[in-house]
C-alpha cells in the first residue's frame, strides 16, 4: 500500500504555510513554534535543524523528542475529519497539528490551544 502523500513532503515545505496562516490572523512565528514545541518536544534548536534537514512528516514526527501526552485532549473537524476517529496514528500526529494551528488562526487563547 502506498504511503499519503503528505507523509512524504518536507514538514519545511509546510511549515511557512503555519505561519502564514498565523500571521494573516495577527498571531506569531514565535505561538507557531510554541504549539510544536509543546506538541512534539523539540526545542528551538532542534527544530530548526528539523526544518534545515528539510525532513518529511513521517521522520519529523518519528523523530520527535516526546509527544505530548495531552495531546489526545484535542478534539474537532479538521478536513472535514474528526481527529479523535483518526485511525491511522501518522495522520493523526499530523492532524493535531493543524488542529492546533487552525486554533491559533481563529484567535483562541494560547493556554486553551496548549490544553492547560
Amino acid at each position: 500500500m502506498a504511503k499519503h502523500k503528505i507523509y512524504t513532503m518536507s514538514f519545511s515545505s509546510v511549515y511557512p504555510h503555519y505561519i502564514k496562516k498565523a500571521e494573516r490572523k495577527g498571531r506569531t512565528k514565535e505561538e507557531v513554534d510554541e504549539i510544536i514545541h509543546w506538541l512534539t518536544g523539540y526545542s528551538q534548536d532542534e527544530l530548526e535543524k528539523q526544518l534545515d534537514l528539510q525532513v518529511d512528516f513521517e521522520t519529523f514526527f518519528e523523530e520527535a523528542p516526546k509527544m505530548n501526552p495531552s495531546r489526545t485532549m484535542i478534539k474537532g473537524v479538521i478536513c472535514g475529519v474528526r481527529v479523535e476517529e483518526i485511525e491511522e496514528p501518522l495522520m493523526q500526529e499530523i492532524r493535531y497539528m493543524d488542529k492546533l494551528i487552525d486554533e491559533l488562526a481563529r484567535g483562541k487563547a494560547m493556554e486553551k490551544i496548549l490544553r492547560r
